[in-house]
């Protein structure tokens, strides 16, 4: 496909929908976070053993999942892009909804940022929106996200993902064996609740049934 400057265009806003979506994400789980909020049991994480490699690492593992696919699928099909771009935008803004309406709890640890002030949330927001301030350990490193939590985000983006990719034979093997991946990295992290992984799956799989019918399905953009 070639790249006219109006397909360019389009690109472009898609990509700028997806990182504002991202920062509102990010806010209201921000709001979200200064809440005091219960610890849930958890039958699944119970059983599954906490691994800190597994944590310390799995940002880098869906980095590693997500990235290289999403812009194979951009070079391979730019309006499949574009219109994966949109629902990434609309699974981040309905992920903050639901952070703000849950309030769930730290799955490990304690509720360390219960009574948060404005300014704290509004310091720790400038810096997670910050390119990859996610990995900064410094003294900017104040917030450490640990209620955004119903539903998975890694989750979630994998799946949406693998979902449009899915019609490619040849990619689709890779996303699912990344997918998988990423999905056990949130258990053995203990990222998440077992309720939280759920409900990515069933949120996604909505989504993208509303959006694109079925696997496979080409609508106009």
């Amino acid at each position: 496909m070639a790249l006219t400057s109006r397909l360019i265009a389009r690109i472009a806003g898609s990509l700028a929908f997806r990182v504002t979506c991202y920062f509102a994400m990010m806010w209201m789980a921000l709001w979200a976070e200064a809440r005091s909020a219960p610890r849930l049991p958890d039958a699944v994480l119970e059983l599954v053993p906490y691994v800190p490699w597994v944590d310390r690492y799995n940002y880098i593992l869906w980095l590693v999942a997500y990235v290289p696919v999403a812009l194979w699928l951009l070079a391979k099909d730019a309006e499949r892009f574009i219109r994966y771009m949109i629902s990434s935008g609309l699974i981040a803004l309905v992920r903050g909804v639901c952070i703000m309406a849950t309030g769930l709890g730290p799955v490990r640890g304690d509720d360390l940022h219960a009574g948060m002030t404005f300014d704290t949330r509004l310091d720790a927001f400038l810096h997670l929106i910050t390119p990859f301030g996610f990995f900064d350990t410094g003294a900017g490193a104040r917030v450490y996200l640990t209620k955004d939590l119903f539903f998975s985000g890694h989750t979630a983006t994998t799946l949406l993902l693998l979902l449009y990719v899915w019609k490619y034979p040849a990619l689709r093997g890779v996303m699912l064996a990344a997918h998988v991946l990423v999905v056990l990295s949130v258990f053995f992290a203990h990222l998440h609740y077992t309720i939280d992984v759920i409900g990515a799956y069933a949120i996604t799989l909505t989504l993208f049934t509303l959006r694109e019918g079925r696997l496979g399905v080409h609508p106009a953009a």
